[in-house]
């Protein structure tokens, strides 16, 4: 007859403290160079990223040429919301926007 799911889950815990394994201690996340600041952003994309359909907040000359990829886009906000990072500004959906 097998171990019922409380005992085995007992038994677990008693291997790992048996074997001094304890829970690992969460580590911060780490940002990668290229989303910490725009100085680093523009360097691979010289015009920003943005949203597939996004479209410039300004009162002047448009942004056209920023590389559109909602996929970069949502990584590089991931890592600028989680640091304080302000990489989009104007929250228009484009980051590091430069004419």
């Amino acid at each position: 007859m097998g171990l019922s799911r409380p005992t085995a889950a007992a038994a677990v815990a008693a291997g790992v403290v048996a074997l001094g394994v304890g829970p690992v201690a969460a580590s911060p996340m780490r940002v990668p160079a290229l989303w910490k600041n725009c100085t680093n952003v523009d360097k691979r994309y010289p015009h920003g990223v943005g949203k597939l359909r996004a479209h410039d907040h300004t009162s002047g000359t448009r942004v056209t040429n920023f590389r559109r990829s909602t996929r970069l886009y949502r990584i590089a906000m991931s890592y600028n919301s989680a640091r304080g990072y302000n990489l989009d500004r104007d929250k228009d959906g484009i980051a590091c926007e430069k004419r």
